[in-house]
This record gives structure tokens, sequence and C-alpha cells, in this order.
């Protein structure tokens, strides 16, 4: 078998090369996208409890209604422009962005930082992870 892969690498070495690169290049754009301004769920809970954070729920209302953190304001992403000037009074409080599954959240925290935003926080692995943890949601 390891001779195989050794044969098939001298055979194809401008194939193998590639992979490496693409290989290479997604293990550091994980590792860089990983730790960009994103929270745990305790870390989230810490931040709500002790700096008063603002929870922005990101996904639609329907989803929003079937369960979110207490407390938590929704503003579905697709809206978000529109509706940016509603957070104006919390600039200077820590916001943390939840979404469904940890990844949507990423581009509303981007564009919440680029508006100024000084304490944009993205909530790792969202909604789901939260659920997950045991923690507790609202249903209305």
């Amino acid at each position: 078998m390891i001779d195989q892969l050794f044969e098939f690498v001298q055979n194809h070495p401008l194939l193998v090369g590639m992979f490496l690169l693409v290989l290479i290049a997604w293990i550091i754009y994980e590792t860089r996208s990983a730790s960009t301004s994103g929270v745990t769920s305790a870390q989230a809970t810490q931040l709500i409890n002790r700096e008063d954070a603002v929870v922005l729920d990101v996904r639609e209302s329907k989803d929003f209604k079937a369960g979110h953190i207490a407390g938590a304001r929704n503003i579905p992403q697709s809206s978000l422009d529109s509706r940016m000037n509603e957070l104006e009074k919390q600039k200077s409080q820590p916001i943390i962005v939840v979404c469904k599954h940890g990844q949507s959240s990423g581009a509303v925290q981007a564009k919440l930082a680029k508006a100024g935003f000084e304490r944009a926080f993205k909530l790792k692995g969202g909604m789901m992870q939260w659920q997950a943890d045991g923690l507790p949601v609202v249903k209305k």
C-alpha cells in the first residue's frame, strides 16, 4: 500500500503539490477564522451576566420563535442593513451575534465591526451548540 502511494507521488508530482497547497491554505483559513472574535457558550454566558451583553439573533422570525436565548433581540440577517440603527445605543456594549450553526454570524459580526461596534462577537456553533450544551432557551 505504501509502495503504491510513493509510486503515485512520483508519477503525479504536480497533482500532489496542488493538493498539499490547498491543504495548507485550508488549514490556515480555518485557524484564522476560528480565532476571530468567536465566543463559546460559557464565554457568552459570562458576557451576558457580567457585562450586560446584547444577544443579537440573526435567524428568521420562525426559527427565533421556536427557541432563542433569553433576552435576545431578533433582527434577521436579511434586514440587518435597514435595522442597524436599532443597535446604535449598544455600540459600547458587547454584542453576541447568534445564528443557527455559527456560520453566517461571522458576516454579521464583520458588518457590525465595520459600523463601529467595538465589541462584536459571534457565538461559536450558534444555537445548535447552545442547545447541545444544555443551556436554556425561551420559546414564544
